[in-house]
């Protein structure tokens, strides 16, 4: 048998006039660490489907094991060890770890009854070969993420997973969890099962892999030993560019704060926190996940009804009821995640663009469309949203365009304050810093006014 669990030999896909990958070979050797990087768009969502067989190539071969493999489909992919962890990590909330683990198993064994000591011993197993403690009753769905992780982990064991690949596997970890979640990763290598890392986060890549492959626009750019590179090689080879690190200097001129807090509080959440924002400053919020930074944000826009304490905008003092409220004072707030907390996903870009600025829009008893096309024009400069039509669903944007709409909706309210809950969460390399000039350019605009 080869020692490499995968090989893809030039891998062609194209979708109608986009060549999504390009002529692509990868090899992935048995208990391997490998790291997949690119820029959202770049094919590594493409060719994870090639891989787990959602997707056919139009040319190339796939290697599984030494053996080629003809119309490699879902079922196939399984049955040859390759099992794929996606964000969503595609579990069943409303049932019990156990349920979860043993599912699978005992659909292809054909059981037509839940066996529930069969289940839990099924499940125990899989959680002691990833060395984790873990209440096998308790529903998949009350879970944090991170537990969610390796129930995810635990199932693709259960199936006997030569190749597990991970998809922005520590989004929404905590430090602790990372380390955590590594220390698992490493374990599965030492059991010879390889694991293919896909992530944004250069410093994590560094940290985990022993390989790494960079796409580009659909084709292989980058690979080798992760020795031979820095961040800066690796961001050259996912930008096809140096990324500038520039630093917002802010200068005080003795303007009156735009935003003053005092004591505000939310119940179990947030306790007596003063903060002072002025105009064209850049404050910085950070904590770890629950620690009240989400709450402190929703407070500031009116989305917290038990906040208590004191709150002056423009030296006035104002208490936001409602996000409505909030909008009308001129306070903005793109939320951490703008999939389910801030996009239409099934809507156009220009309609999730204008939709914080409708009253404004309004012509009679319609909409001035003349006026939606320019607002929405000038938005697409302003923010460098990189999408052939603004006709076309937000959902079918890349992380980095999303959150430059969501950017350009609240900046067309003409907002004072703009709350960003981690703006970057989600986007490539290329796209944050994209985002941080734009914000940068923002504070630098507002600060020459005063």
């Amino acid at each position: 048998m080869s020692d490499n669990i995968l090989e893809l030999r030039h891998i062609g896909k194209r979708f109608g006039g986009v060549q999504a990958l390009d002529d692509v070979s990868m090899t992935i050797r048995a208990g391997e660490i490998h790291c997949l990087a690119g820029e959202n768009g770049s094919g590594k969502s493409t060719i994870i489907k090639v891989i787990s067989g959602i997707y056919t190539p139009d040319s190339g071969e796939i290697s599984i094991g030494g053996e080629t493999v003809a119309k490699l489909d879902p079922i196939k992919a399984v049955n040859h060890g390759i099992q794929v962890i996606y964000q969503d990590f595609s579990l069943f909330g409303n049932l019990t770890v156990a349920e979860n683990l043993a599912m699978n198993t005992f659909v292809m064994q054909g059981r037509k009854r839940m066996d529930w000591r069969a289940a839990r011993a099924l499940a125990q197993r899989a959680l002691d070969r990833l060395g984790v403690s873990m209440d096998l009753d308790a529903e998949v769905g009350s879970l944090p993420t991170a537990n969610k992780q390796i129930v995810a982990i635990a199932r693709a064991v259960v199936a006997d997973a030569r190749l597990i690949i991970m998809d922005e596997p520590t989004t929404a970890l905590t430090r602790h969890e990372v380390d955590a979640l590594f220390a698992i990763v490493r374990d599965l290598q030492a059991q010879g099962i390889a694991v293919l890392f896909v992530s944004h986060k250069m410093r994590e890549m560094l940290e985990i892999s022993e390989r790494l492959t960079v796409f580009r626009n659909g084709r292989k750019v980058a690979e080798g030993a992760m020795a031979d590179f820095d961040e800066a090689a690796i961001t050259r080879a996912m930008t096809g560019a140096e990324i500038a690190t520039d630093h917002y200097h802010f200068t005080d001129r003795g303007a009156e704060p735009v935003l003053e807090v005092r004591g505000l509080s939310v119940p179990a959440a947030v306790d007596g926190v003063d903060l002072t924002l002025k105009p064209g400053e850049i404050v910085g919020i950070s904590g770890l996940i629950g620690s009240g930074r989400t709450e402190l944000a929703r407070a500031l826009f009116g989305m917290e009804r038990e906040m208590r304490g004191e709150m002056r905008l423009g030296g006035a003092p104002v208490r936001p009821r409602s996000v409505q409220e909030a909008i009308a004072l001129g306070i903005a707030y793109v939320p951490e995640d703008r999939l389910t907390e801030g996009l239409f996903l099934g809507q156009s870009i220009k309609r999730n663009m204008v939709v914080s600025i409708l009253d404004r829009l309004k012509k009679g008893l319609f909409l001035d469309r003349a006026a939606m096309d320019a607002e929405t024009a000038r938005m697409f400069s302003a923010m460098q949203i990189a999408a052939p039509d603004a006709e076309l669903p937000v959902g079918n944007l890349s992380g980095g365009n999303a959150q430059r709409v969501m950017l350009g909706r609240w900046l067309l309210t003409g907002a004072r304050v703009l709350i960003l809950n981690g703006p970057t969460v989600g986007v490539d390399v290329g796209s944050k810093a994209t985002i941080h000039a734009i914000i940068r350019d923002l504070a630098v605009r507002e600060a020459s006014r005063c």
